[in-house]
């Protein structure tokens, strides 16, 4: 990876990568063949304050990792009361080359739960582009007792996509959440739920679905 926007950080958590996908006629559109410039405008949110985020561009510019450290909502114990929700919103000014769209067709999220019994975590994600009424929303719940590793694929049928609009620039937006709920566990035992991996290995994948603009 090359350098990119330094917000500090340890555990690789997000990579974004163009792969074919299908169009309405069954057939395939490759990514376009010229370079994707991907900018991140900000990076806001109380799963990643500032000094806790990291975000690099690959070198050929189609794909980038952020490294979240700080990324665990928490309830029980001692947790403070705020801490059962954290969560994370990208701003995006992704480049794409003329006569091109793209949407988000599947993420794969990961991370690491401790759940006591009676407790529950959630993770949520909703993509939009700005000015857009249009969101992806995608939620995952796990009952606790659970103490391992976390999966969760989001996937959107063609039909369903949220495209970025022909001939303008708009910033794409991923809002990710983690939350946990008490239940009925006990208060005095803690349950916490991280958006990362305990591993270092990439905690999710965005796949980009691409069209040609129409006229193009």
């Amino acid at each position: 990876m090359a350098s990119g926007l330094l917000l500090g950080g340890a555990v690789a958590a997000l990579v974004a990568a163009a792969v074919p996908a299908h169009n309405p006629s069954g057939g395939f559109v490759d990514p376009p063949p010229d370079k994707i410039v991907i900018d991140v405008a900000t990076v806001n949110g109380s799963g990643c304050p500032a000094g806790t985020a990291a975000v690099a561009v690959s070198e050929d510019n189609t794909a980038f990792t952020v490294t979240y450290s700080d990324y665990l909502a928490q309830v029980g114990g001692n947790s403070d009361p705020t801490a059962f929700r954290k969560n994370c919103q990208l701003n995006l000014i992704v480049h794409v080359p003329q006569g091109f769209t793209y949407a988000i067709a599947e993420a794969d999220y990961r991370g690491f739960a401790s759940l006591q019994a009676g407790a529950s975590g959630v993770q949520r994600a909703s993509y939009y582009f700005q000015g857009s009424s249009q969101t992806a929303a995608k939620t995952h719940t796990f009952p606790g007792a659970y103490n391992d590793n976390w999966q969760a694929t989001d996937t959107t049928d063609w039909a369903q996509l949220v495209w970025a609009p022909c001939g303008v620039q708009r910033n794409f937006n991923i809002n990710t959440e983690v939350r946990v709920n008490a239940g009925t566990s006990s208060p005095s035992k803690v349950s916490f739920m991280t958006m990362d991996s305990t591993d270092g290995d990439i905690s999710t994948v965005y796949h980009m679905a691409w069209k040609q603009c129409p006229g193009k």
